[in-house]
């Protein structure tokens, strides 16, 4: 069985005695430009045994082992499942300046929360009182259990995070909805960084969507940082202006965190 094929396996287990599972990833850790975004997937049960998942989930996998056409037909079948209201599909953002303010984590942290907050708030979540034999009639009518879902998020676990979640290492390449919700991200982000090469041109920002890449790392020492640029991501880029070998370690470093995403 091909591995990606595992993925409906592995979340039909995870959702066994739950109504939902939802999937969260990100995109734009690692770069040097632009903002963060997160992608949230919810799936039930039912569309995990549904046609659709059946017959084509075995095309979902790990966005960066997507091409960009084949990520972006994914999110057209998305958009129609969620039209038919079998999977809630949403994404976050954390701009550059709140990159800034709370540093790479915080700035994802919060990308993730403004995702899941567009399926269930951080209450929904929350430990309720279980009714017990002195609870009233009144108490009882008004009692509703917690959400019987499961926030699946790929990576190590966030401390101090609004919402109870299960860390998932390498999530993207085990589970359909952290998969899915990778793609979401992905899309998501690379159009906005399409959208600011037209605000910023000559970085290239359509072409490598704010990455350390070598044509990227040439065009800052030409033209300099714009407003979309994190100024705690190229402190080592201009420290010494870079020579060549210094820019090969630059490049080596924010591959290695792309590659972490």
């Amino acid at each position: 069985m091909p591995k990606r094929r595992q993925l409906r396996a592995f979340d039909l287990k995870q959702i066994e005695g739950l109504s939902g599972l939802i999937g969260v990833d990100e995109a734009g850790r690692g770069a040097l430009a632009g903002p963060v975004v997160a992608g949230a997937v919810m799936v039930t049960k039912e569309f995990l045994e549904g046609r659709w998942a059946v017959t084509k989930a075995g095309r979902v996998n790990d966005s960066k082992q997507l091409t960009p056409a084949m990520r972006e037909e994914l999110w057209a079948e998305f958009e129609e499942l969620v039209n038919q209201g079998q999977i809630h599909a949403t994404f976050g953002v954390a701009d550059v300046a709140e990159v800034e303010q709370l540093n790479i984590l915080g700035a994802t942290k919060l990308a993730m929360q403004r995702a899941l907050e567009a399926i269930y708030p951080p209450s929904a979540f929350q430990q309720k009182t279980e009714p017990d034999l002195f609870t009233s009639a009144e108490e009882l009518a008004a009692y509703q259990p917690t959400v019987s879902c499961r926030i699946l998020l790929d990576g190590l676990a966030m401390r101090k995070f609004p919402y109870p979640h299960h860390s998932i290492i390498s999530g993207d390449a085990r589970s359909l909805c952290i998969a899915m919700a990778s793609i979401v991200a992905k899309v998501q982000r690379d159009r906005l960084m399409c959208e600011l090469e037209l605000k910023h041109p000559g970085y290239g920002f359509a072409q490598h969507k704010g990455y350390g890449t070598p044509e990227h790392c040439e065009a800052l020492l030409r033209l300099g940082r714009c407003a979309q640029h994190r100024d705690l991501f190229l402190r080592k880029l201009f420290a010494q202006r870079m020579d060549p070998a210094q820019m090969e370690f630059l490049v080596a470093e924010t591959t290695a965190l792309i590659e972490e995403e």
